[in-house]
């Protein structure tokens, strides 16, 4: 009688653990889907900042085209244009300019990404990222750090103008 007792009670033991085991599954799955929402709305807060900052761009200097990036690099946008001009040899060369700024999109390590990558003049002057888990992101650092970068750029073109 003794064994069926202890027989009983593993069984008990191993559905226990099988149930605990279901309701974490069950709060990690939710809290996956909370970290997807919280990326989802930090995403479209951001890259609305971003266009509208880079769109002011081209006011300020005319001749670059912006554009919207969005797909698998992320979402945001860019500027760009394409110069003509002598080259130390004294032949016709074409000078590329361009600036892009994206969040990367979701991924399993739950971090918010700000990626920029800046180039004039055919030189890339700075490819840049930052980012911090999603649960510790503060939207304002990231929104303080596209100004920055979108600051840093415009005085980086205007002094190789």
């Amino acid at each position: 009688m003794e064994f069926e007792k202890r027989l009983q009670r593993a069984i008990e033991r191993g559905q226990r653990r099988q149930d605990a085991r279901a309701e974490a599954s069950a709060r990690e799955a939710l809290n996956e889907e909370e970290l997807k929402r919280l990326h989802s709305q930090y995403r479209l807060q951001l890259s609305e900042h971003i266009e509208h900052c880079i769109l002011r761009l081209p006011d300020h200097f005319p001749g670059f085209r912006y554009e919207t990036v969005v797909g698998d690099r992320g979402w945001g946008a860019a500027v760009s244009r394409d110069d003509v001009g002598l080259g130390q040899d004294g032949g016709r060369r074409s000078f590329f300019s361009r600036l892009e700024m994206t969040v990367r999109p979701y991924s399993s390590y739950h971090v918010l990404e700000l990626s920029a990558k800046g180039t004039i003049r055919n030189k890339e002057v700075y490819n840049r990222t930052h980012y911090q888990r999603l649960e510790e992101a503060d939207p304002s650092a990231f929104i303080e750090m596209v100004d920055l970068w979108i600051l840093e750029y415009a005085e980086l073109y205007a002094a190789q103008k």
